[in-house]
């Protein structure tokens, strides 16, 4: 059995983009028999940056729902919030007295982060790695999935331990990077040489899972494209509609190939058409599924049960990890 965790900030509405690229593959992690899928909603991360407070804890349950809208299945995945299981920050503390300033003053975010933020820049910025590490070290996973933004944090993560392991006995299992299948990359509606981004000040640019389903379908219709008229996959020469059929081809798991066949005696209003529709219908099941679960108890009950499942998991992992530093009276 491979058990792999995987963390995400709840910043907000998710995007087209966000499902396609990411949570499609965290699905079909979810039904291989031989995988136990831990995700949690990072609060604890979210907080290195300034939150208003009422909004921080709405996003919080918006996102838990709309991810299990999006189909992750309790039974199959256990959801929980970070800062419900406070073996994350305690254990984050001990690994924060295993790191060296110098070696989280190098991490590309932080530096990136702290360029944006000139004035009152947290501490939290600068130790969020070592928390990242508890995160994964806790629960003995053998997989992590990491983006390009994230190896470097998974290699700290694998200093840590190896660091712990060395200073006092084997504790931590070394993770490996999951690599998925490619997700989709899905560009900006208007500016198909940025990723799709719900930060867009534009909010043409992206389709968020949460949007007026006639609103996402004009954005579809409205998307940029070129003066060719031709439906032909070509990211350098024509990436507005290469970008709409690779949201297409994502959608259907129909070839580009196949796609190209299929409306090669075709025009762009049509196919805007037939995509904005597949579209509008993926949005109607996610919205419907995440009314349900905004609205009912049942939230609350599957959030619970993976707090329960991780609070189990993880201190016996911090009992250990106590016991090896000396701290506490046995």
């Amino acid at each position: 059995m491979k058990r792999i965790i995987t963390g995400i900030q709840p910043s907000g509405n998710i995007t087209l983009g966000n499902y396609l690229g990411a949570i499609k593959n965290l699905l079909e992690l979810q039904n291989q028999e031989d995988v136990e899928l831990l995700v949690f909603i990072a609060d604890l991360h979210a907080i290195t940056v300034p939150q208003e407070r009422q909004k921080l804890k709405q996003n919080i349950k918006n996102l838990a729902a709309l991810y299990l809208a999006c189909g992750l299945t309790p039974g199959k995945t256990h959801l929980f919030i970070q800062s419900e299981v406070p073996c994350h920050n305690q254990l984050g503390w001990i690994f924060e007295c295993n790191s060296y300033i110098g070696e989280l003053e190098r991490m590309t975010q932080f530096k990136d982060k702290k360029a944006k933020q000139t004035a009152g820049v947290s501490a939290g910025l600068l130790t969020y790695p070592p928390l990242m590490a508890a995160d994964i070290l806790l629960y003995d996973v053998d997989y992590v999935p990491v983006g390009e933004d994230q190896k470097q944090h998974l290699e700290l993560t694998r200093d840590l331990a190896m660091r712990f392991n060395n200073k006092y006995g084997e504790t931590f299992k070394l993770p490996e990077p999951y690599i998925t299948k490619s997700g989709a990359r899905i560009m900006s509606l208007v500016d198909p040489s940025k990723k799709m981004s719900k930060s867009d000040p534009n909010p043409k640019a992206y389709i968020a899972l949460l949007d007026d389903i006639n609103i996402a379908k004009k954005k579809i219709k409205s998307a940029v494209t070129d003066s060719e008229g031709t439906i032909r996959f070509d990211i350098e020469n024509k990436p507005g509609i290469s970008n709409l059929m690779s949201i297409y081809s994502a959608m259907t798991n129909l070839s580009i190939k196949d796609i190209e066949e299929k409306y090669k005696d075709s025009n762009y209003a049509t196919f805007k058409e037939d995509l904005a529709n597949i579209v509008g219908d993926l949005l109607e099941k996610i919205q419907s599924k995440y009314k349900y679960y905004i609205e009912s108890n049942d939230l609350d009950l599957i959030l619970n049960s993976g707090r329960d499942i991780a609070y189990h998991l993880a201190s016996r992992k911090l009992q250990k990890v106590y016991r090896k530093v000396g701290l506490g009276r046995n």
